[in-house]
C-alpha cells in the first residue's frame, strides 16, 4: 500500500479530529441556523461517499464467506432484534407520557444501524466485514420487526404512521450503490494497472469523509435540539443509558455466542448503534402533533456520534491501522 503525506497523522488523531468537526457543526449550525439547513441536502451523498470508502477497504470476495457464519449472525439478531426491544421498551417508560417522545424514542431505538456502524466498528478493531455482510438481513428484519415493536409499545396507531418507502430508499442509496461502485471500482483496478491506488485514495480519504459527515449532521440539525432541548432532556437521558446499557447487554450477549473478539466488538458496536440517519425521513414525515419526534431522532444521533467516539477512544487495539482492521 502506498503511504501518502499525512495519513498517519490523521490516523493517529482522528478522534482529535472527529471532535473538532462535531464541534465546528455545532459553531456552524447555532450561528448560521439558516445556512444550516441547507446541508441537510449533503447528510445522504457525503454519507455515500464515506461508505464508498469503506467498501472499497473491503475485500469485497469475501462477503459470501461472513455471510455464512451463522453463529455471528445469530448473536446479531439476538442482540438487536431481542435484547435491545426489551431494553427500548424499559427505557422508553421514562417518556410514556409524551407521545412524541415515546415515539421518536421507540423509532429510533428499534432500528439498528446499516451504515456508519461499519467505519466505527473497523475504527475499534472490530469485524466490519462481516457487519457489512449482516446489512441486508439487519434493514429486512427491521422493516417487519420495528412497526409490529411499535404497534405493541406504542399502540395501533403508531402502525399506520410507518411506510417503507424511506427504509427502501435508504437501501438504495446508502448502501447498494455505494457497494456496488465499489465493487466494480474493485473489479476495474485487478484489471487496470493505472487503478491500483484508488484503494489506496480510499484509506487516505476515510478520516476526512468522516469529519465531513459528522460536520453536516451536526451542524444541519444541531440548531433543531437547541431550541427544544428543554423537551428533549429526558430523551437524551435514554439515549445515554441506552448506550450503556448496550455496551454490557451487547458484550454480554455476544459472550454467549462464542465470538471470536473482532466480532464481539462488531456485535457490540451494532447493539449500541442506532439506524438514525435512515428513520429520520419517517419521522419528519410523521403528523404535526408528532413533529416533536423528528428533534429526538437528531440529538439521538448527536448522543450516539459522542458515544460512538468514546467507545473507539477506550476499546483496546488490535492494530494500528485502518486498513489492517478492515
Amino acid at each position: 500500500m502506498k503511504t501518502w503525506p499525512g495519513n498517519a497523522w490523521m490516523q493517529a488523531h482522528q478522534i482529535a479530529l472527529y471532535l473538532t468537526a462535531i464541534a465546528a457543526g455545532c459553531v456552524f449550525g447555532l450561528v448560521l441556523p439558516s445556512a444550516s439547513k441547507a446541508l441537510e441536502f449533503t447528510v445522504n451523498p457525503i454519507l455515500g461517499l464515506l461508505l464508498y470508502a469503506t467498501f472499497l477497504s473491503m475485500p469485497l470476495t469475501r462477503l459470501p464467506q461472513a455471510f455464512r457464519d451463522i453463529r455471528f449472525m445469530g448473536a446479531l439478531c439476538t442482540i438487536n432484534f431481542v435484547v435491545v426491544p426489551i431494553v427500548a421498551f424499559g427505557l422508553s417508560r421514562l417518556v410514556a407520557g409524551e407521545q412524541p417522545l415515546l415515539f421518536g424514542v421507540l423509532l429510533v431505538l428499534l432500528a439498528p444501524c446499516i451504515d456508519y456502524v461499519i467505519v466505527f466498528t473497523g475504527l475499534a478493531g472490530g469485524d466490519s466485514q462481516r457487519l457489512l455482510a449482516a446489512t441486508p438481513l439487519l434493514l429486512i428484519l427491521q422493516m417487519v420487526l420495528v412497526p409490529a415493536y411499535l404497534y405493541l409499545f406504542a399502540g395501533p396507531s403508531a402502525i399506520s404512521m410507518i411506510v417503507p418507502g424511506p427504509f427502501l430508499m435508504a437501501l438504495l442509496g446508502l448502501i447498494t450503490l455505494p457497494l456496488l461502485a465499489a465493487a466494480l471500482t474493485q473489479a476495474l483496478s485487478t484489471r487496470f494497472a493505472r487503478m491500483e491506488c484508488i484503494g489506496d485514495w480510499a484509506d487516505y480519504l476515510m478520516v476526512p469523509l468522516m469529519m465531513g459527515t459528522l460536520f453536516c449532521v451536526v451542524g444541519s440539525q444541531i440548531y433543531t435540539v437547541q431550541s427544544s432541548f428543554a423537551q428533549l432532556a429526558l430523551g437524551i437521558l435514554v439515549f445515554v443509558l441506552f448506550i450503556g446499557l448496550m455496551n454490557i447487554l451487547g458484550y454480554s450477549a455476544g459472550k454467549l455466542f462464542q465470538l471470536p473478539m473482532a466480532s464481539l466488538r462488531a456485535a457490540t458496536f451494532s447493539g449500541v448503534t442506532r439506524n438514525s440517519l435512515v428513520v429520520l425521513p419517517l419521522a419528519l414525515a410523521l403528523p404535526a402533533e408528532l413533529e416533536l419526534a423528528s428533534a429526538v431522532v437528531v440529538s439521538q444521533t448527536l448522543v450516539e456520534l459522542l458515544g460512538m467516539l468514546v467507545m473507539v477512544r477506550f476499546t483496546p487495539k488490535q492494530s494500528t491501522t485502518l486498513q489492517s482492521k478492515l
